[in-house]
């Protein structure tokens, strides 16, 4: 099992953590023949099985990041009813990390997934480029659609890899109250930046 030092996250939900930071330090040790900066970035355990899942799409990691997901999960007392995976932002990547990593986690607490339950309904630009908190929320107003059925009066654990700005987090949290008329809304990530924007 791998260390993780789960950090409190707030927002609209009842109760928020995410697993560990994402970096712990990042130095710049120079520039390229681009001109581009180069960094010596330093992970923690879980930001490091995260980068190695999501962008050099090494699969071997997702059972050690379920598991310490799963191991995490059962020491709360969040009795949550249906698991949702945040809709990615991407939908042009064959491989989607946050899905993969939720169908792990629904299987082996035996806990619905509803990944259709939060639709986007709205395009926009990925957030990970836009830094004002204020810009963030707007884009993200009305941004997402709830099948209230599926939700109605249940207990939602939201799943996500990383926790930026909680933008995101916050505005599905809000269409599932106000829309899907859900009991409560917990909220999980991988990792957060250390730098919250």
């Amino acid at each position: 099992m791998i260390q993780i030092s789960p950090k409190r996250i707030r927002g609209e939900w009842a109760s928020g953590y995410a697993l560990d930071m994402h970096t712990l330090s990042s130095e710049c040790i120079g520039y390229n023949e681009y001109g581009h900066a180069q960094f010596d970035t330093k992970r923690s355990e879980m930001g490091e099985l995260l980068y190695r899942l999501k962008y050099k799409s090494d699969r071997s990691v997702l059972k050690i990041i379920i598991d310490a997901v799963v191991e995490f999960v059962k020491s709360k007392d969040w009795q949550v009813d249906v698991l949702i995976p945040v809709p990615p932002s991407s939908t042009t990547r064959s491989f989607q990390p946050v899905l993969s990593i939720a169908k792990g986690v629904s299987k082996l607490l035996l806990l619905r997934l509803c990944q259709d339950c939060v639709v986007k309904v709205k395009e926009m630009p990925e957030l990970k480029n836009v830094y004002e908190l204020d810009k963030r929320m707007e884009l993200l107003k009305d941004a997402y659609a709830v099948v209230r059925r599926e939700v109605v009066d249940r207990k939602i654990l939201l799943f996500d890899d990383l926790y930026r700005s909680g933008a995101t987090l916050n505005a599905i949290t809000q269409a599932l109250k106000q829309k899907g008329k859900v009991k409560d809304v917990y909220v999980l990530t991988l990792t957060m930046t250390r730098r919250i924007r």
